[in-house]
């Protein structure tokens, strides 16, 4: 396996104000990290086992995490980490409950300590010329070190890296794919609730942290957003906020009930993304999505939002909470998904683990 030079890890507050070390960066190689809804050669999976992130509740999980597996899998390949030949069969076994297709699907013994595929898991970028792609393995902490050990976690992006034999980056400081979302075009966008977190790189200001996502995702514009919504353990992703679904259009959730805790926060994006730009100096054509009411277990009130939607190659899956709000939600997006069917899947047991199927997977894109 080929192997990019890592970043130095020493010196990081000194990092120079152009960004750019002494070797060639992603970037400078010419890689990028293309959109979600761009064509996927696979998706990335880390099989759930970990009942403290489903704590009483994880059995309630599979057929609906199986049932997710097998509608990607209609369009793409799925690979799923999984740690060894018993999880495999378990696996196996779920799946053919729900009559996946298990010729398209492949297990690759790569034992992790959670299933958060998003943040965890490679990030591929591929060649804006060539017929090649590459990963770049970030650091990974378990979202500011809340739930150690993450040490397998950690290292899941370089073992698939290894497997595919393909060059492999490591930038050095910690980075979580669901912090992120690109346009494809140049523009990434992120929160400040998130990666200017001190949980995170408290070494790096916001311009060094551009510098590392500019030369490492291959992107030319960095848009900020602020905070999170309520009950998100991991700071403020910008997955359960915003999504992009083509070049120059976002959906945003926003909260209906002025009363409700999220009510402000929302309203907060949402006036901050109107003054933002993209890499062309347009406007985003902004599309607002509903929130589904608190979805509360055991007094806590978790981060159910419909922005947590996957886009796979032939569907667009979309996580519901038996609310009034799903039919909605599913009538917003289909109409931004005219070439991908739309499809819900029952989100109300996943999302006790604080996640759901945009957390859950990373795709792989084609080249």
């Amino acid at each position: 396996m080929t192997k990019l030079p890592d970043f130095p890890t020493s010196g990081l507050p000194d990092f120079p104000t152009s960004g750019l070390p002494d070797f060639p960066t992603p970037k400078q190689l010419g890689y990028h990290f293309p959109a979600e809804f761009a064509k996927h050669s696979a998706t990335w999976l880390s099989w759930p086992h970990k009942e403290a992130s489903w704590p009483g509740k994880i059995q309630t999980i599979y057929p609906v995490y199986a049932e997710f597996v097998k509608r990607v899998a209609e369009g793409e390949s799925v690979h799923i980490n999984v740690a060894d030949e018993a999880m495999k069969a378990f696996a196996v076994q779920q799946l053919e409950n729900v009559n996946a297709d298990l010729s398209n699907i492949k297990f690759f013994f790569h034992p992790t300590n959670d299933a958060w595929c998003r943040d965890h898991g490679p990030a591929f970028l591929v060649h804006k010329t060539e017929n090649k792609k590459m990963i770049v393995d970030w650091g990974y902490n378990a979202w500011g070190g809340k739930y150690p050990p993450y040490d397998l976690d950690d290292v899941i992006p370089t073992l698939i890296a290894k497997h595919y034999n393909i060059p492999v980056a490591h930038p050095g400081i910690v980075m979580e794919g669901g912090s992120v979302e690109f346009n494809g075009k140049g523009t990434l966008l992120t929160t400040r609730a998130c990666l200017l977190n001190p949980n995170r790189n408290p070494q790096l200001n916001q311009k060094q942290i551009e510098e590392y996502l500019i030369n490492y995702y291959g992107v030319d514009h960095i848009l900020w957003l602020g905070d999170g919504i309520v009950g998100d353990d991991t700071d403020g992703h910008i997955d359960d906020l915003t999504r992009f679904v083509n070049e120059d259009t976002v959906v945003t959730i926003v909260e209906e009930n002025k009363a409700d805790e999220n009510y402000q926060i929302l309203q907060d994006n949402l006036k901050e993304l109107k003054t933002l730009r993209l890499e062309s100096g347009k406007q985003m054509n902004i599309i607002e999505l509903p929130m589904p009411a608190p979805v509360i277990y055991e007094g806590q009130r978790l981060p159910a939002s419909y922005a947590n939607f996957y886009i796979a190659n032939k569907y667009v899956v979309v996580p519901t909470f038996r609310d009034k709000n799903d039919d909605r939600a599913i009538d917003i997006l289909e109409k931004c998904f005219p070439d991908r069917n739309v499809i819900d899947l029952d989100s109300t047991d996943i999302i006790w683990g604080l996640g759901s199927f945009h957390c859950l997977s990373q795709q792989e894109p084609a080249v």
